[in-house]
Parts: structure tokens; C-alpha cells; sequence
């Protein structure tokens, strides 16, 4: 693992764990008001007790994308393919609109060549986050991602 990804690991981690312990918390709560003789102390247990599992649910689903995330990244490195966007920048680093605006078109060129491809989409929400889209970066990333689980099942399965 590089090193400059080990303080983002290392805080994604340290959240899951404070949520954990959140999620523990409540889910005691809940457990007491489930044990009292009062109809609405137990509703209102039940519905406290819906937070950690809906939390639970969440996490481990961001922990498995993130994951997916990083593999994708690292088989596009191997291969030389991350992405690179070149343009002009703002101060901040940032690309400007007409640059964000000239890498999406690329990378939605590459998708309508290949749909199917994880890489392309890969590199579809790296446009979007140029964009300052957020949403549709994390929808094609995601999208990116079940092509990818897909095509390691698929490879596995043949072999």
C-alpha cells in the first residue's frame, strides 16, 4: 500500500469505528426500552433500534465500494491507465469549466464505445468529480464497480 493513502484509511477507519461504538450505544438504548412494560417506551425501542441496523447497513456498504474503488484503481495504475487530467487549472488545482468540460466529453466518448467497460466508467466519474459533480461522480463509480465485481465473478467462473 502507498503511503499517501494510508492517512485516508486511517480516517475512514477511525469513523467506522466511532460509528460502531454509536451504533452500540443505540442499539443498548434500544434494547432497555424494548424491556420495559410501556407499549410506547417499546415503540419507541423498536424504532431506535432500526438506526444502528440501517447505519450497519450503510457502512458496510461504503467499505465495500471503497474497497472496490481501490482495486480498480490499483489495475488501472498497473496498467497505466489512471486518470490523468491535463487543462488548465484553477489557483486552487482545480480544472477550470472549459478543461472539466473537455475531459467529460472524452470520457463519455469512452463509455458510449464501451459500455460495459468498468475502466471507462472509471473514468466517467473521475470526470465528474473534475466537473464538480459529485453525485453522478459516485453514481458511475458505483456503476463502475458492479461492472467490475461482474467481470472478476465472470473470469473466476471460466477459470
Amino acid at each position: 500500500m502507498r503511503l499517501i493513502r494510508q492517512p485516508a484509511l486511517l480516517a475512514a477507519a477511525s469513523m467506522s469505528a466511532v460509528l460502531l461504538v454509536y451504533f452500540v450505544l443505540v442499539a443498548d438504548r434500544a434494547f432497555i426500552l424494548l424491556g420495559t412494560p410501556e407499549a410506547a417506551a417499546r415503540g419507541l425501542g423498536a424504532g431506535l433500534l432500526v438506526l444502528p441496523i440501517v447505519g450497519l447497513w450503510w457502512m458496510v456498504h461504503e467499505w465495500r465500494l471503497g474497497t472496490t474503488v481501490q482495486r480498480m484503481a490499483d489495475a488501472l495504475d498497473r496498467e497505466g491507465r489512471l486518470p490523468i487530467h491535463d487543462g488548465d487549472t484553477l489557483p486552487s488545482g482545480r480544472l477550470t469549466d472549459g478543461a472539466a468540460e473537455a475531459v467529460f466529453e472524452v470520457a463519455r466518448r469512452g463509455v458510449e464505445d464501451r459500455p460495459d467497460d468498468w475502466a471507462a466508467w472509471f473514468h466517467v466519474a473521475y470526470a465528474y468529480e473534475a466537473s464538480r459533480d459529485r453525485p453522478m461522480a459516485r453514481k458511475a463509480l458505483r456503476h463502475a464497480a458492479d461492472l467490475f465485481r461482474a467481470e472478476r465473478r465472470g473470469s473466476r467462473a471460466a477459470a
